[in-house]
């Protein structure tokens, strides 16, 4: 009898844990409908709005206007305060109008999204490196919202925070919390309107008398150094650049896992310039630099220090 008792309560253990696993599971599942949800929301939905976007002291107010048909998706950010700043985006395509009101930047096949398009295509791949949980139901601009939270599964990212429209499953706020729970960043609407397509002439593209200045986002002709970034990060973009207050141009390597991005530059060391050197931050931007070979390798990215100081110090010239 007392055997009896034994064997039924291993099973009813044995059971309880599969139960538990497979709730593990529906709970993973269900989040990650969210989060693929949202990611065709933000390329999907007409919409426009207001929001608020907070870098550690630094706070922008941004209206967006987002509009899908038949020829793709026509984006338009305006900067509401501070310097004047605005960016339109024609498909991947991105004109960036600057302050002087005379000169366009124009990136082709640009990777820059906007909030609330921070989600890669397909969410999926975040999981190996995120893991994703539902949190409850909150409102943000007058609208409820599901919560969804991605905490990373190793000490190379952060942890970011999504509030998801329950409508529509449109992002309306995010937040990027680093390992001491402290908010590095996060952009939140305070009004949005859903559904309604922006009428076409509010995009239109000025650029009569402009100087447009083409960004070169093609893989340079020779690319001298090899980086080994942390897992999950892939290079997402390079180029050469010329870049303000630099005699000559500079390598810019982006990687990315999806979510979390992190930039590096190499430039020539100047001698009559003063260089950073190891570990220094400027606001909530992690940055990380050092000497190679006679250049200045800096890497800089809202990622935990480790990922900086393993990806500089990976550099090596090919």
């Amino acid at each position: 009898m007392r055997a009896g008792v034994v064997w039924r309560q291993d099973w009813l253990a044995v059971g309880f844990a599969a139960l538990m696993l497979l709730s593990g599971t529906a709970r993973a599942d269900a989040a990650l409908d969210w989060l693929t949800r949202a990611a065709a929301a933000a390329k999907q939905q007409n919409y426009s709005g207001v929001y608020v976007y907070h870098h550690g002291e630094h706070v922008e107010v941004l209206r967006v206007l987002h509009r899908t048909d038949a020829t793709g998706e026509l984006e338009k950010v305006e900067v509401l305060d501070g310097t004047p700043r605005k960016f339109l985006r024609v498909n991947n395509d991105v004109y960036c109008h600057l302050p002087d009101g005379k000169s366009v930047r124009l990136e082709r096949n640009a990777l820059r999204r906007f909030f609330p398009a921070l989600l890669p295509a397909q969410p999926a791949g975040l999981l190996d490196y995120y893991e994703a949980k539902l949190g409850g139901v909150e409102r943000v601009a007058g609208r409820p919202c599901q919560v969804v939270m991605l905490e990373p599964r190793d000490g190379y990212r952060y942890s970011y925070n999504l509030w998801l429209d329950k409508q529509t499953g449109l992002p309306l706020k995010s937040r990027v919390v680093n390992d001491s729970g402290v908010v590095v960043s996060m952009f939140v609407f305070s009004e949005i309107q859903i559904g309604k397509a922006p009428d076409v002439g509010s995009f239109h593209n000025d650029l009569a008398g402009k100087r447009v200045q083409q960004a070169s986002l093609d893989k340079p002709a020779e690319v001298a150094w090899d980086v080994t970034p942390p897992p999950g990060f892939k290079r997402v973009q390079e180029a050469v650049r010329a870049l303000p207050g630099k005699s000559e141009p500079v390598t810019h390597l982006v990687f990315s896992d999806g979510l979390s991005v992190l930039s590096m530059f190499v430039e020539r060391v100047d001698p009559r310039g003063q260089s950073l050197r190891g570990l220094s931050a400027e606001g909530v931007i992690g940055i990380y630099a050092r000497e190679v070979d006679g250049h200045t390798v800096t890497t800089l990215g809202e990622v935990p220090n480790m990922a900086l100081i393993e990806t500089g110090n990976s550099v090596k010239r090919k």
